[in-house]
């Protein structure tokens, strides 16, 4: 498996940083990949050693997702578990469940470990954590610890500092837009007459106090006012809200059922059943809103959901982008027929954009580099290292004020700035007729391409073994990242390479027999540029089919 050009920085970063501080955090929203990454990091780590490692996490779940991912990315390193049902040390790498492992008796069983990673790193501050970092530091003075999560600044409300001194890289949610790994957000803040009280409402110890912003928001003609907004920028969405209290959340989903918008209720005092029912009605389409209080801000994903609505404002910018989050996830068309996704619509009726600065303007305005040493700053709360570009502090809140001196003009909408995957992909993209309608990469095992149609890119991918898949429909951006993500998935390195040493290559007499006879003239064409075309002939029909079926199912829908 081949990491993406973006994560190979992250990769990079993180083991300069193990090297110069023996400890680090790595920051990776959700679509970055970050179980790839953390597998880069560790499996780098280790390379042509007898390292022992151990990588945490804190469901059952995530311990085999992790290790399975691993074995992906480091097919040569042997890997073992330890959590409910099976309890092992054999492995080079262990991939182990902390509420399993810091039981007194496991911990005892423990070996000395060289680098112990954590898996959703947000969690290490609490008690069970801790634990098992202290007593593999015992073992070992010299232990190196590696974190990565996507929201630091969540959980517990515990400060990360104890734990990391630094933040070796922080992928923003703008780089992912960028390369077509989420898809934008377009931003309307809204206000209803209640910006200005909301701009008054006190701090609690981790947010702002609900109860006070449900004083302000839980009133029915403000609950009116929103649903007619909801209607007028975003009535055909596929729809989540964040409300303050559960009570403001019966309300909203009363408002929207009385305009016949079918609407269901999550928040923290239903049971489990409840939870997952009100869920699955929403995800099986029988309810176009989900209206929810603190439970779907993480840990939750329905990638068709194209329309965001905040009425709650948060004190922390990690909050509102795990809620921004939530609706920015591309689209697999096999799993969702019919469904298209470009965009996601955001609403916001408090005040959060308007305090941490829209994702819009973030992802053009601050630049990110990404090659070479992550430029840093010094937390000035907690002399954490930190990277420039941040914005809060992963580990410890501290916010830094936007300044306007010398800042550039305040853009109002978002425009998709593409990032060359073509030039940054491991594999060589081939321009099939010299018309960009139609681009293809191949390795040893799978192939990829784009095509244009009515308006609209096909992703499709396929290989030996593989079938044909439909990847992406919708924008040119999130096509070709989900085709570099096929071939990614599906090769390697050396595949990568083959690409690359074929690109000067004349094409050969036995590609011309399967060519057409106009190539036969063509001196200019290259073995790999002929090994894509030969690749789209043999495969024509299914790509075909695909992208003739995907077209239809949309007039359906």
């Amino acid at each position: 498996m081949i990491l993406r050009p973006r994560q190979k920085v992250f990769v990079e970063r993180c083991l300069s940083a193990l090297d110069k501080h023996n400890n680090t955090l790595g920051v990776a929203p959700t679509g970055a990949g970050k179980t790839i990454m953390l597998s880069g990091v560790a499996g780098r780590w280790i390379q042509g050693t007898q390292a022992k490692v151990c990588v945490l996490a804190h469901r059952d779940e995530l311990t085999e997702q992790n290790a399975s991912k691993f074995n992906r990315v480091n097919p040569d390193i042997e890997t073992s578990l330890f959590d409910a049902k099976e309890k092992s040390w054999e492995g080079q790498t262990t991939f182990a469940m902390v509420q399993t492992l810091s039981r007194q008796s496991n911990l005892a069983q423990m070996p000395a470990l060289d680098l112990l990673v954590i898996d959703e790193a947000h969690h290490a501050a609490a008690p069970s954590y801790r634990a098992i970092i202290e007593h593999a530091t015992k073992l070992n003075p010299s232990l190196k610890l590696f974190g990565v999560t996507a929201t630091p600044n969540r959980g517990d409300g515990k400060g990360l500092r104890p734990v990391f001194s630094n933040v070796a890289d922080q992928i923003s949610l703008a780089e992912l837009i960028q390369s077509g790994h989420l898809v934008p957000p377009r931003t309307f803040v809204v206000d209803v007459g209640t910006q200005a009280a909301l701009s008054e409402v006190k701090r609690s110890a981790d947010d702002f106090d609900m109860h006070e912003v449900d004083a302000i928001m839980n009133r029915k003609v403000i609950t009116e006012a929103v649903v007619k907004h909801w209607q007028t920028h975003a009535g055909k969405r596929k729809t989540v809200v964040f409300c303050s209290t559960v009570d403001h959340a019966n309300n909203v989903a009363n408002a929207f059922r009385q305009v016949d918008v079918n609407s269901v209720v999550v928040h923290g005092a239903l049971n489990r059943a409840e939870r997952e029912s009100a869920i699955a009605q929403f995800s099986a389409g029988q309810a176009q809103v989900i209206v929810n209080v603190a439970v779907l801000t993480e840990g939750w994903d329905h990638p068709p959901v194209d329309c965001v609505v905040l009425l709650r404002p948060s004190s922390y910018k990690s909050t509102l982008i795990q809620m921004i989050g939530r609706g920015l996830r591309t689209v697999d068309p096999e799993e969702y027929h019919g469904v298209s996704k470009t965009d996601c619509i955001v609403l916001d009726f408090g005040t959060s954009t308007l305090m941490h600065g829209s994702l819009e303007q973030e992802a053009l305005l601050d630049g990110h580099q990404v090659s070479g040493k992550a430029p840093t700053k010094t937390c000035p709360d907690c002399d954490a290292e930190v990277p420039l570009s941040s914005m809060e502090c992963a580990l410890c809140g501290h916010v830094w004020e936007r300044t306007t001196d010398g800042e550039k003009p305040e853009l109002t909408e978002f425009v998709m700035s593409e990032v060359d995957l073509l030039k940054r992909s491991s594999f060589r993209w081939s321009d099939l007729f010299d018309d960009d309608t139609a681009l293809m990469a191949t390795g040893f095992s799978a192939w990829a391409g784009v095509f244009y149609l009515n308006g609209q890119w096909f992703a499709v991918g396929g290989g030996k073994g593989l079938g044909t898949h439909l990847l992406s429909i919708g924008e040119r951006t999130l096509g070709i990242a989900a085709a570099d993500d096929w071939l990614n998935q599906h090769e390697n390195e050396e595949a990568a390479r083959k690409s690359r040493t074929w690109l000067s290559q004349s094409v050969t007499q036995q590609q011309l027999k399967y060519l057409p006879a106009g190539y036969q003239q063509d001196f200019g064409l290259t073995r790999y540029q002929a090994s894509c075309l030969i690749t789209f002939r043999f495969n024509k029909r299914a790509i075909q089919t695909r992208i003739f079926a995907a077209a239809k199912a949309q007039e359906a829908a």
